[in-house]
């Protein structure tokens, strides 16, 4: 089995060393990932520029290739990279993100996408996280990154991305995992200035976490903060079909 693995940390981040480590015991194990950090770059392409993949030292892994682009560059240039060569890359993983993807917030997340281009390309597609920016616990989200595999191999040519977050806490410590649904994330939001001149001013934003009242018992964010692992599984289809059908009443010649 080839698996690649990508991220949107950076390929020193200690996250997917740990994900390429685990999953080294299920296949052969394919690395690309960002030569920096590129948190929240959702699903954003290269276009017009030149790309690099340079090769890096990476213990436990069959290769490994940092590139100068965004996460879902590293798995679209990953698996055509690999085609040229007659690797053909059985399913993609991106992770272990350092912060969690939830509810929301997957629509921004470099880690989901990197996941959703292996499954725009037919690939099964998993992703995952530990929800803590400093995490230190990583085993429980490796060891469910590992269990998972057989299912998720059944989601070929589905377009379909298998989410994985786990609150960082030791293993032995959480209580549970469970399927879990998307819930909208809310944030304390600020703009803070950072320099201002006679014609420009530059900011920085910042975000802090809000419990929504809208969570319920099924709702990702309220699970994982309960200490519970979640797996939810995201579909990428962007039809209203209600919403489709009301158009069609719409009394506008064409």
């Amino acid at each position: 089995m080839n698996i690649l693995v990508a991220n949107d940390d950076g390929i020193k981040a200690e996250g997917i060393r740990r994900l390429a480590s685990t999953l080294g015991k299920e296949g052969d194990v394919y690395v690309f990932a960002p030569d920096r950090q590129r948190s929240a770059s959702s699903h954003a392409l290269t276009i017009g520029n030149n790309l690099t993949i340079t090769r890096e030292d990476f213990p436990g892994v069959k290769e490994a290739y940092s590139v100068d682009g965004t996460p879902a560059d590293c798995v679209k240039l990953g698996i055509y990279a690999l085609h040229e060569r007659g690797i053909e890359i059985d399913i993609v993983y991106s992770g272990i993100n350092h912060g969690g993807n939830l509810g929301s917030d997957t629509m921004y997340s470099g880690t989901v996408s990197a996941a959703a281009e292996g499954a725009f390309l037919g690939k099964p597609a998993v992703a995952v996280s530990v929800a803590s920016h400093e995490p230190e616990h990583f085993d429980a989200a490796c060891s469910f990154a590992e269990r998972i595999l057989p299912f998720a191999m059944k989601a070929e040519n589905q377009r379909k991305v298998i989410s994985i977050n786990t609150p960082d806490l030791p293993e032995k410590e959480i209580k549970g995992v469970t399927a879990a649904t998307l819930g909208v994330m809310q944030y304390e939001e600020s703009f803070n200035v950072v320099e201002k001149n006679q014609n420009s001013v530059t900011y920085r934003y910042s975000g802090k976490p809000m419990d929504s009242p809208d969570w319920n018992g099924d709702t990702d964010a309220l699970l994982v903060k309960k200490g519970y692992a979640v797996i939810s599984m995201i579909k990428y289809d962007l039809n209203d079909y209600q919403g489709l059908e009301e158009i069609k009443k719409w009394e506008i010649k064409l």
